[in-house]
């Protein structure tokens, strides 16, 4: 279905990969993982055609139409609707498959015996396609996906320019599953997707048919579709191909990890070996022409000398041969520790019979609960249930319409909002850091280079940083700042793995109480201590996810009752 052959693709003086050579078959489900910056998203691009590479081949053997491709970033149409975005790709099949008609009809006219046979299936297979690109989308597909996807309250008369950053994503995943395509890229597809929209696109794809290559953070995510891993080495270059999900990968890494060591320090061990022992042959020779003037024992040293020197030039081949193994290096990570955390009261935050409407839209009513010191607590629940809007209200940038939120004794909160806006955009991260603490430069530089920092990265205006770049200075802010209450919205959403797996160590070790708003269910399950559900207009406590999953599919059980008793 795909091939790739010997992929290299380098940005001036940059190398992103080269040597990538790979083979995808109907039915392939493959995670392609690495740090940003290594290149996922520049290898789907190529594979999808939108860029070219600097050498190597990529070739197809299914039509380029029934190729899939989902980019981080999405485009419509000026004044598109809903409907059309979703009918967009269909009308595309439309005129591909119209043409191929055509050129296959004027070969007939004049082709006889085996080319005519094979021309008449390649017609027939034109005909199946424009007919299938000429019906009409069927409304129950359409229906179940937008469902699924959380854009079930999407009209699909709604022009997509009002549509939020994450509809529009959903929308455009929701515009590729219709396609069928027989081969998805998918460039993060799990962004801007809750808990529920993820349970249901893991079940959508595992019964797809089709090859995928997925770039994702999402842990849980690749272990449950996924049945191998390609990973980009920031260091080599090169892609690795390991067999089976995400936790096989892990494990694999860290087998290949540990034998490198292994391998490194023997080898270290047989040249230190081999330096001791030209160091007491050449002593031992020394020592001998020193102590005598006697011919008979003066040969000997010569005969030991000798022995040195073989052993010398053997040592030297081996420190200068392709066999000489690399010291395995410990990746850059974001260094996050949290220090000093000072003491609150043992109610950290309380929210009494809270409540927030919006017109005639009510988010949520009634919230009656405790946060107590020590406790991780992940807030969860459906895109646009009111999980940023109740952070919001905790931190006074938002009025409740009522209720009371009761903060407790000797709590500082630190708030790390989806947009950021603790950070000056106009400031450096140097600034930044400098102006959370007093810090010297080298100081604030050592800081600023325990996040991935260094250089003249420091006075890069944040404006101009990526989000995940800005998302660690932001977290690195809250670090200075010695913040015992933490309100996370969304805080690892655009961290690569690595980052995201320092992050968690982090919060493992810290001693205050957090209140994260998160979708990432690997770092829930490692994370938190209860679960905050948003579920129909009430905030409810659970012990974990699969509590809180039980606790929702109890709740439709009992709506679809009610509705069956009515009726």
């Amino acid at each position: 279905m795909l091939q790739v052959s010997n992929l290299s693709k380098r940005y001036g003086d940059r190398l992103l990969f080269q040597g990538v050579g790979f083979v995808l078959n109907s039915g392939d489900r493959v995670g392609l993982v690495g740090p940003n910056g290594c290149g996922k998203t520049t290898l789907l691009r190529i594979l999808a055609g939108v860029e070219q590479a600097d050498s190597g081949a990529v070739s197809y053997a299914v039509p380029r139409t029934r190729v899939g491709y989902l980019p981080q970033a999405l485009t419509y149409g000026d004044g598109a609707t809903v409907r059309d975005a979703l009918s967009s790709s269909r009308e595309h099949d439309q005129e591909y498959w119209g043409r191929r008609l055509q050129q296959v009809a004027a070969r007939m006219a004049t082709a006889q015996g085996a080319e005519l046979a094979t021309l008449t299936d390649g017609y027939a297979e034109a005909l199946e396609r424009l007919n299938r690109a000429a019906a009409l989308l069927p409304e129950h597909r359409v229906a179940a996906i937008l469902r699924g996807l959380g854009l079930e309250d999407a009209e699909l008369s709604t022009p997509v320019e009002i549509l939020s950053g994450g509809q529009k994503t959903r929308l455009g995943l929701a515009r590729l599953l219709l396609q069928s395509p027989a081969l998805l890229l998918l460039d993060e597809p799990t962004n801007h997707l809750d808990i529920t929209a993820l349970e249901w696109l893991e079940s959508y794809l595992r019964e797809y048919d089709g090859a995928m290559l997925i770039v994702s953070h999402d842990r849980t995510f690749l272990d449950r579709i996924v049945q191998a891993i390609y990973e980009i080495n920031p260091e080599t270059h090169a892609l690795g191909i390991y067999p089976g999900n995400y936790s096989a990968y892990v494990s694999a890494k860290e087998r290949e990890q540990e034998k490198h060591w292994q391998q490194y320090q023997d080898q270290q061990d047989e040249i230190a070996r081999m330096k001791s022992e030209v160091r007491r042959l050449s002593g031992h020779a020394g020592r001998i022409e020193r102590e005598t003037i006697h011919y008979h024992y003066r040969k000997i040293a010569k005969k030991i000398a000798r022995q040195a020197v073989v052993r010398q030039r053997r040592l030297q081949r081996l420190l200068d041969s392709e066999d000489l193994l690399d010291k395995p290096r410990q990746r850059w990570q974001m260094k996050l520790a949290f220090e000093g955390t000072p003491s609150s009261g043992q109610d950290v935050l309380v929210l009494e019979g809270l409540g927030k409407r919006f017109g005639d839209l009510r988010l949520f009513q009634e919230a009656d609960l405790i946060l107590r010191r020590g406790e991780r607590v992940a807030l969860i629940g459906p895109n646009g249930s009111g999980k940023t809007t109740l952070l919001r209200i905790i931190v006074g940038q938002e009025l409740p319409s009522e209720g009371a939120v009761k903060i407790g004794a000797n709590v500082q909160i630190g708030y790390l909002s989806q947009e950021q806006d603790n950070l000056d955009w106009e400031s450096s991260p140097f600034e930044t850091a400098q102006r959370a603490m007093a810090l010297n430069e080298t100081e604030a530089r050592q800081f600023l280079h325990n996040f991935l920092f260094a250089g003249d990265d420091v006075f890069t205006p944040v404006g101009s940083l990526s989000y995940g770049e800005r998302a660690r200075l932001a977290l690195g802010v809250l670090v200075l700042q010695g913040c015992n209450l933490l309100l996370l919205d969304e805080p690892i959403n655009h961290l690569d793995i690595p980052s995201r797996e320092r992050f968690e160590q982090a919060l493992s070790t810290y001693e205050g109480t957090v209140l994260a708003v998160v979708h990432d269910r690997y770092f829930v399950s490692r994370f938190a201590t209860a679960i905050w559900a948003l579920e129909a207009g009430r905030i409810k406590r659970y012990v974990d996810l699969e509590d809180a999953r039980r606790g929702r599919a109890a709740a439709e059980h009992a709506g679809t009752d009610a509705l069956a008793d009515a009726s």
